[in-house]
């Protein structure tokens, strides 16, 4: 999931940054914010099956909101308002390619 979603943001970042430079730092931003996420997620989803720990683990996703949802308007106010939707298409871009990675697995195995 991570090398497809860095593949992804190299190449679609490069197209991009030759329409709009802030836009496509924007994308290769919100891919790595995303596979930040992702791989958060999965971890709290972890310790919350180990621990039992419902309040660390709402406490932590509200963190990730606060801190990944802040991002995207920061480059919106330095470049066009649709850099927005550049960064959120490569932060949900990993846990895309991790759904269809996980049904191929789960339809394979």
């Amino acid at each position: 999931m991570v090398v497809w979603s860095i593949v992804f943001a190299v190449l679609a970042g490069l197209v991009l940054t030759t329409k709009a430079p802030i836009a496509g730092i924007a994308l290769v931003f919100g891919t790595g914010c995303g596979i930040a996420n992702a791989l958060l997620t999965m971890r709290g989803n972890e310790r919350l099956v180990d621990h039992k720990s419902v309040a660390t683990f709402v406490f932590s996703s509200i963190l990730r909101i606060g801190v990944f949802g802040i991002v995207p308007v920061e480059f919106a106010l330095h470049g066009p308002w649709w850099t927005m939707v550049a960064y959120f298409t490569g932060f949900f871009t990993p846990l895309a390619l991790y759904t269809v990675l996980v049904a191929r697995a789960v339809r394979t195995g």
